[in-house]
């Protein structure tokens, strides 16, 4: 059933609001300093994680006049584009912090510390392509994993060399190819430990979450899927085929179907449930109607071991042409090399010498190369959507296991629309149920950024910054 969206009403929110500061567009949460880090346009706060009113330390990471003059001369507006907007942050270790900017459509990476109530740039000034968009309003995605980035951007000044990077031990990258990466707008990244209690020696996966245009439909224009893709964290690349590339990238479609007949929904958000049995983790995933006239979002969940399967045993897509020059996308029914197409080094390859992604045949990896795309589809836990309603269209979600009166434990979902409310609803027998609304603030702005601390949820919207309960 869809939902209306009602009127959502103000309630008592905390409140920050910095004068002549924009794009609070990158949050990270450290419990263990007490600090919600916040990432702004040219400059990064600290601010006490209980009450976010109060400003700790702040510091200051402004364009050069250099470059600045350097941005404008390429087209770009002075005062728009050419700043330096913070798109990246993420925990090293207990003090120190990595930090990207787009520098002025430059992009430059830093370290960043906080000690005696003071932030601290380092002043490293690392390159940041392939970190950090070049502009400021191009989505992009990051994890830090044992302290190696993974991140997923654009690789030049003018956004059309898209790429899944990691900078080390062992530097890799997708090939710069349509059937790997097709006009993506990158949307969230996180790893899974499958390594964890797994018999077949398995390794642990870095997951990627994005749309594109497809690549396998026959459609009279652009048609944009979602996307899940994935790639092994013991991945080194090939020795002579794929060098310096992954050899275990595969994607797969997204499939969140609503009852009525429409184009694919178009992924906007994701929310990682981790779980202490890393089987039992889902992913939830905001969607939104590609069409102009359609205003419907929805929410499917997917757990890891089902999209898991599809990349361990689906059948893979394979190009045929078609009436000498048209291509098709169609399922490959031939003989797979061995060991399989795009798996991590598990027991079984162990067993065979392949000790790591170096050791493995050519025709692996020649296959792997021309057949990232899978066959199959990964469905919703539920076979459909957990909420799917009309109104203003959903932006970005969190999710929250809570305990009830009744023992049971219940997930509570928090939902940002574009028009600055926020939804919360409680998953009971499958189905979502909205029991509060929330509008935060008295103009519309979208709810560009969410995260959860603890029972409470953290919000930014265009140039305000707000926390409220969860219960």
């Amino acid at each position: 059933t869809l939902l209306n969206l009602q009127p959502c009403y103000l309630q008592h929110v905390q409140i920050l609001f910095i004068y002549c500061v924009w794009n609070y567009s990158t949050m990270l949460i450290r419990e263990d300093l007490g600090l919600l880090v916040l990432g702004a346009r040219e400059a990064i706060y600290a601010l006490d994680i209980n009450d976010i009113s109060v400003a700790k330390s702040k510091v200051p990471w402004k364009v050069t006049e250099e470059k600045q003059k350097e941005c404008t001369s390429k087209g770009k507006h002075p005062d728009i584009d050419c700043r330096n907007y913070v798109r990246m942050l993420h925990q090293m270790n207990d003090s120190l912090m990595y930090v990207c900017g787009t520098n002025a459509f430059s992009p430059t990476c830093d370290y960043i510390t906080y000690g005696d109530g003071r932030l601290k740039l380092e002043g490293k000034q690392e390159d940041g392509r392939g970190k950090c968009p070049f502009d400021p309003f191009q989505r992009s995605s990051s994890v830090m994993v044992d302290q190696d980035l993974y991140s997923a951007t654009s690789l030049n000044f003018l956004g059309s060399e898209p790429v899944i990077l990691r900078t080390s031990p062992f530097p890799l990258r997708t090939l710069f190819k349509s059937s790997w990466l097709n006009e993506p707008n990158f949307v969230y990244m996180d790893v899974v430990p499958e390594s964890e209690d797994n018999p077949e020696g398995d390794d642990d996966k870095v997951y990627m979450f994005f749309s594109e245009n497809a690549v396998e439909y026959d459609f009279y224009n652009k048609l944009v899927v979602s996307r899940v893709a994935r790639v092994c964290k013991g991945d080194m690349g090939g020795q002579r085929t794929l060098q310096r590339k992954w050899t275990s990238f595969l994607k797969i479609r997204l499939d969140c179907s609503v009852p009525e007949p429409s184009l694919p929904y178009i992924i906007q958000d994701v929310f990682h449930v981790r779980h202490k049995k890393w089987r039992k983790s889902v992913f939830y995933a905001v969607f939104t109607s590609q069409s102009s006239t359609d205003l419907s979002s929805a929410v499917c969940a997917y757990n890891v071991t089902d999209i898991s399967e599809v990349f361990s045993r689906g059948k893979f897509k394979t190009e045929v042409t078609v009436e000498m020059s048209d291509v098709k996308w169609v399922m490959y029914n031939g003989e797979l090399p061995v060991p399989r197409p795009g798996a991590c080094i598990n027991n079984a390859a162990k067993s065979a010498g392949i000790m790591r992604s170096l050791d493995l045949p050519d025709k692996t990896l020649q296959f792997i190369r021309d057949h990232p795309l899978m066959d199959d589809a990964v469905r919703p836990i539920t076979g459909k959507p957990l909420l799917l309603k009309r109104g203003p269209l959903l932006t970005r979600l969190v999710v929250d296991d809570v305990t009830a009166p009744d023992g049971q434990s219940y997930p509570v979902m928090f939902v940002g629309t574009e028009n600055g409310c926020v939804q919360k609803a409680v998953n009971y027998d499958g189905e979502m149920h909205i029991i509060e609304e929330v509008k935060l603030f008295k103009n519309a702005d979208p709810i560009d950024v969410l995260r959860l601390h603890q029972n409470q949820v953290s919000k930014t919207g265009t140039g305000y910054r707000c926390r409220f309960n969860s219960f």
